[in-house]
């Protein structure tokens, strides 16, 4: 063997695989970890901050604005104004690579603290024609406080970054007022995924009565799909002493109630994903011995599966204007879809598992049940591959499952379990930009 081969082959030889020249051009996890525990204090503080100043959906000024300038601070490149209040912030790797996204929801929710903190809400603000008290009862002020000390953390490394990452702080996850646009769906729509074209979408929600510092995540659909329900009874009025002079809205609307349960029951195949039709409110009369001549009912509609979900439309409003005709009434259904179905994507996510699980440590990852919950996060992954990752907020040796859940006046979060999650958003961007 002459030497220029002998020299080839030992060239060949000494060269690593392609995997490996990938993950040596990636920060080195233990330092990503150090800096993310250097980053805890101000994530706490940046949590107790949002936790004692909330603001509801479309009306984050304030939250958005401490958003942006921590951003700022950090030398990342911010826009602000998206859907009303969003805030999105582009950090540029050192080394050339794809975009990945990581987002956090701003909001908070027309709730009353009764959670004993020193940095309790005492906000309080108008809310369809009510004063009623503000709290983050849903977690965004962890999540936002995750996000930025992931920021922080891959700030420090960005030179050592194979691609960008693109910080989106959402408005308006918890729907936007009545008669406004907003949320994910609008971030969309004004743009935001063609200035900033990801190829993956990480979120994090906290808390789902998991136990605390557990990561969870399922592959494929993994919350529901949720949809406004409205039926209208027009009956006819008449004396209460004398209901055979009239049609009775009331007595049809009720019907009508108990009909609809026998869709998800009985027509239904539960065998697939289960749904969930729950009328919340019903509107009739204002006077005891008066039968009136019309009957509001308002509910929700839960499902996983798109062509189900459809079919169940066509069979709710079916199921209202036959039995309504067979008393001699009309119904008027109404049905506005407003989340779809939260879908990891299952590739995207077998491919981020092992980094989840690395951050978990000894603690197992573990696939949870399906969540009848909706996320608008679901906007983000139907136009990029996406996954969304739950975190246990419950203390040590507390039974998350006996715990307040999200949405109540009583919720609470464990705070060292934000370092978990700080941990998931910083691996889960850096692996994913490594591998691309």
């Amino acid at each position: 063997m002459n030497l220029p081969v002998r020299l080839l082959l030992i060239a060949i030889l000494m060269t690593p695989p392609v995997g490996i020249q990938q993950a040596s051009a990636q920060p080195d996890h233990a330092h990503l970890d150090s800096l993310a525990a250097d980053a805890y204090t101000q994530v706490v503080q940046w949590r107790r901050h949002f936790h004692q100043y909330p603001e509801l959906s479309n009306r984050e000024f304030e939250t958005a604005a401490t958003v942006a300038e921590a951003l700022r601070d950090m030398g990342l490149e911010v826009t602000t104004g998206i859907a009303h209040t969003g805030v999105v912030a582009l950090l540029k790797g050192g080394k050339p690579g794809p975009l990945v996204a990581l987002r956090a929801d701003m909001d908070a929710l027309p709730v009353t603290e009764q959670v004993e903190l020193p940095f309790a809400s005492n906000v309080t603000t108008e809310y369809q024609g009510k004063q009623v008290g503000v709290m983050h009862a849903c977690g965004h002020d962890t999540h936002m406080a995750m996000l930025l000390g992931a920021a922080r953390v891959l700030t420090a490394v960005r030179d050592e970054l194979p691609g960008s990452v693109l910080f989106i702080f959402q408005p308006a996850e918890e729907g936007a007022p009545l008669g406004e646009e907003g949320g994910a769906e609008l971030m969309l729509k004004e743009g935001l995924f063609e200035r900033y074209r990801p190829q993956a979408v990480f979120g994090m929600h906290i808390g789902l009565n998991m136990p605390g510092g557990q990561l969870a995540v399922r592959p494929g659909p993994a919350m529901a799909a949720v949809d406004y329900l409205q039926i209208n009874v027009a009956g006819r009025q008449t004396h209460g002493a004398r209901p055979w002079g009239g049609i009775d809205p009331i007595v049809v609307g009720s019907q009508i109630v108990m009909g609809l349960q026998t869709i998800a029951s009985r027509q239904l195949n539960l065998t697939k994903v289960p749904y969930i039709i729950t009328i919340g409110k019903f509107d009739a009369g204002v006077r005891n011995n008066i039968i009136p001549d019309m009957a509001e009912m308002h509910g929700t509609i839960r499902s996983f599966d798109a062509a189900m979900q459809d079919d169940m439309h066509a069979r709710i409003r079916s199921t209202a204007e036959h039995i309504a005709a067979s008393a001699g009434a009309s119904a008027e259904v109404n049905i506005i879809k407003q989340y779809p179905a939260t879908v990891n994507d299952p590739a995207l996510t077998a491919q981020m598992l092992p980094s989840l699980q690395r951050v978990s440590g000894e603690q197992p990852v573990v696939t949870p049940d399906l969540v009848t919950g909706a996320e608008d996060f679901a906007f983000f992954a139907r136009e990029v591959p996406g996954v969304f990752v739950y975190l246990g907020a419950a203390a040590p040796g507390e039974q998350a499952s006996e715990l307040p859940s999200n949405h109540s006046p009583l919720f609470a979060v464990h705070e060292p379990n934000m370092a978990l999650g700080v941990r998931a958003y910083v691996h889960l961007a850096v692996d994913y930009l490594a591998q691309h």
